[in-house]
């Protein structure tokens, strides 16, 4: 079978995701779950052949050297794939995301209003965290089709790879994708400022340097938006600290509390009539009592302030998200309850529903 009859099929069964493993059969993930597909098993020869028409020589030669590349992929009247090709066992593979062609509006995500108020800040830093496939690059899409639709801006993208390519409107938009439109993330971060953004978005914060350089433009007037692999509000600012080393991190505790506006840790959980995942969404936004908690170092008094700061600041917890999800009947309360690290208070939740 070819990668464009592969593809298909992902999309005709409304799935994210197509791993292709050399002694194994396709397999398909959709809601959430890996199905077979009925296909004969992969051998090496497939695999070399299904990344051949894939790949440039180049692209062949560093999979070789480095174990893996990273890209985009388009099929006409198909869609356009994230593709990440990888060894395991001396053998290619591949794991193919589908990257939707449309970009959802905040609405149609469920994003709450506050989201867009965020979008109105002239600086600061703003971060999307969550694992692996819960839609941290769709919402980073969102935003900036949000900020593109409102306002007059120069928004810079750094992308590895380029998934969602955004047109022109109100705003000029420049996507730059690592490894083709610039050698390396870190040498990119430090010629953006000099290409006079009004907002950027960085992707994945990766390392300290990383880090540093999205604080350094949110410090210097400009809206940042990036992603963290990190499940929780309080967390992500645990990580973001504990990264630097100790003499540095009072510095950095007092950086993060003057350009921190907010961070949105978000899940993609299966929906209760079994068809298609809904986001679950925590959100802390930094008022002046958790800018001063930043600073002094205690976060851990943050969660309460979460609590109780839905209805002024809009504010939430995952608990709180969870519970209004299985309130609607979006989601199973069993789901909420088999997700949650705090299953006593989320009961308590539930209960008052």
């Amino acid at each position: 079978m070819e990668l464009p009859e592969l593809l298909g099929e992902l999309c005709r069964q409304g799935g994210s995701d197509l791993h292709l493993v050399s002694g194994s059969v396709p397999r398909l993930r959709v809601d959430g779950h890996l199905r077979p597909m009925e296909s004969p098993p992969l051998t090496n020869q497939d695999m070399f052949q299904l990344t051949a028409s894939l790949l440039t020589d180049a692209q062949h030669q560093q999979v070789m050297k480095t174990g893996a590349w990273d890209g985009a992929y388009s099929v006409p009247a198909i869609g356009r794939f994230r593709v990440h090709v990888y060894t395991q066992q001396g053998s290619l593979a591949m794991a193919i995301r589908t990257v939707s062609g449309k970009i959802p509006t905040f609405e149609e995500l469920g994003l709450p209003p506050i989201i867009g108020e965020l979008m109105k800040k002239p600086q600061g830093l703003i971060l999307v965290t969550g694992p692996t496939g819960s839609g941290k690059s769709t919402t980073l899409a969102s935003m900036l089709d949000h900020i593109n639709e409102a306002r007059p801006a120069h928004i810079i993208s750094l992308e590895d790879p380029i998934e969602i390519l955004h047109s022109h409107k109100k705003s000029l938009v420049s996507q730059m994708e690592v490894g083709s439109d610039v050698r390396e993330f870190q040498s990119a971060l430090k010629g953006i400022l000099r290409q006079d953004p009004d907002v950027v978005f960085l992707g994945e914060l990766r390392d300290l340097e990383t880090i540093q350089a999205a604080l350094t433009m949110a410090e210097t007037g400009h809206l940042t938006v990036a992603t963290l692999h990190t499940n929780s509000a309080i967390h992500t600012l645990t990580r973001l600290i504990s990264v630097f080393p100790s003499h540095q991190q009072q510095e950095i505790r007092i950086q993060l509390s003057m350009v921190l506006e907010g961070i949105l840790a978000q899940r993609l959980l299966p929906r209760s009539e079994g068809r298609g995942r809904v986001l679950a969404l925590e959100i802390l936004i930094t008022s002046p009592a958790i800018r001063n908690l930043i600073r002094e170092d205690k976060i851990h008094q943050m969660y309460s302030m979460m609590q109780t700061g839905q209805a002024q600041y809009g504010m939430q917890t995952m608990n709180q998200a969870l519970a209004d999800l299985a309130g609607q009947g979006v989601i199973s309360s069993e789901l909420a309850m088999g997700l949650t690290t705090l299953p006593d208070e989320l009961s308590k939740l539930l209960e008052r529903m």
